[in-house]
């Protein structure tokens, strides 16, 4: 068989292991523990009506419509769908293939590139897009990964319903302290100093055609617009003093920003609160993996609740392959203090509203789509897991790849010789 013949039947044996997701369906999920990720916080026994991918009601002993599925779900829980983490799912399908990975923008002439957008290479027939559902996740949000710039560029909200667009304003994602500084002339001084000579190109202080010029025409009208509130910049940052000058920056030029990573935030806890700022927490980092993260603590995420800052969860590492892992830093996160409640919100209500879109994703609320997901158990223990799931009020199925072949080799007639017993 020629080498061509083999890569198409494996584009082939990859398409056919994404699911579609069912026709639009109206249903009632009957007799549910409803988490609403919203001020009416968890109603038990109670009722969600959905009509044309909307929730149109909420409450006990709703009369089901003509026409409308009924789900009896016995009392167990009913969450928002869930969101994934800062990820890079459908554009990077094979990590250690770079064939596969469009996260990033290398140019040696002017690295730094704000109007990079990596939303433009989403594919939402991506293999781990299933994967994701499975566990009972969304929407990510599609961030772009430094290559040859601190600034790493533009990303977005993406709903896992095979949608092509993402949804609600994009975002820009910067890195800064260790992690960026062979970035910007191995000194995290120099992101500062490089950084403000961008703001004063983007605020017309720089003539467009100095020779000295670091960005682009099209990166000085994108930086312009996130300079002007529209559009939160999403800064990866770990080390307190980072934080701290991250704050007096996004101060004196009225930005809005958030925190990925966060490892010593709650060094900083009032200060984000008061500034508004959410942090997207590994909550499984403890032990430091860096001297950025020298004061890293599992109960980071439960400090910065208590002092009021939004709290959200994203994980470093293989975000992408491992997006079910975010139940387990939720989980970890209740484990060391923080309330059950604001778990689900940081996996729901939080960073919708942190990206802009908590108008339509996020809680379970009148008006809102009907991406939902109804659970075995308790969604934040990694032990229970996520029976049913409607996006938009579309049915999905509950399998992926991974499934599919975990059920081929359970078949005894088709498994190996080697795993045969």
């Amino acid at each position: 068989m020629s080498a061509s013949l083999v890569f198409l039947r494996r584009l082939a044996l990859l398409a056919a292991a994404v699911p579609g997701i069912a026709c639009a369906q109206d249903v009632l999920v009957r007799n549910a523990t409803v988490h609403t990720a919203t001020a009416r916080g968890t109603l038990t026994a109670s009722d969600v009506l959905v009509q044309g991918g909307v929730i149109r009601a909420i409450g006990p002993g709703l009369a089901a419509p003509a026409g409308v599925e009924v789900v009896d779900a016995g009392g167990r829980p009913l969450t928002p769908a869930l969101f994934g983490g800062i990820t890079d799912i459908g554009v990077e399908e094979i990590s250690g293939e770079a064939a596969t990975v469009d996260s990033a923008v290398k140019l040696e002439d002017q690295p730094q590139r704000p109007e990079f957008d990596v939303t433009l290479a989403y594919n939402p027939d991506s293999v781990l897009v299933p994967v994701a559902r499975v566990e009972g996740i969304g929407f990510t949000a599609l961030g772009a990964n430094s290559g040859g710039g601190f600034i790493a560029g533009q990303g977005g909200v993406m709903r896992l319903d095979g949608s092509a667009d993402p949804i609600g304003p994009r975002m820009l994602f910067v890195r800064l302290g260790a992690a960026g500084a062979e970035l910007s002339g191995s000194s995290r001084a120099a992101q500062w100093m490089l950084l403000d000579q961008m703001v004063a190109e983007a605020r017309g202080r720089v003539a467009a055609d100095s020779p000295h010029a670091l960005l682009t025409p099209a990166g000085r009208a994108v930086l312009a617009r996130y300079l002007g509130g529209n559009g939160r910049i999403v800064v990866r940052v770990d080390r307190a003093a980072d934080i701290r000058q991250l704050l007096r920056w996004a101060g004196r030029e009225q930005v809005r920003v958030a925190i990925a990573g966060g490892a010593e935030a709650w060094r900083l806890a009032p200060q984000l609160a008061a500034a508004g700022v959410p942090v997207f927490v590994d909550a499984l980092a403890n032990l430091p993996a860096s001297f950025d993260q020298i004061g890293a603590t599992l109960e980071n995420a439960a400090r910065l609740h208590a002092a009021g800052v939004p709290v959200a969860f994203s994980q470093d590492g293989d975000a992408s392959h491992n997006a079910r892992k975010i139940r387990q830093l939720a989980g970890n996160a209740v484990a060391h203090g923080l309330p059950w409640e604001a778990a689900l919100a940081g996996l729901t209500r939080v960073p919708a509203h942190a990206f802009g879109v908590a108008d339509r994703i996020g809680s379970i609320a009148v008006g809102q789509q009907a991406d939902l997901v109804l659970w075995e158990g308790d969604p934040l223990d990694v032990g229970h897991y996520a029976e049913r799931m409607w996006l938009g009020g579309r049915a999905v199925p509950m399998r992926s790849r991974q499934t599919e072949l975990r059920d081929r080799y359970l078949r005894g007639s088709i498994t190996p010789p080697a795993y045969r017993r």
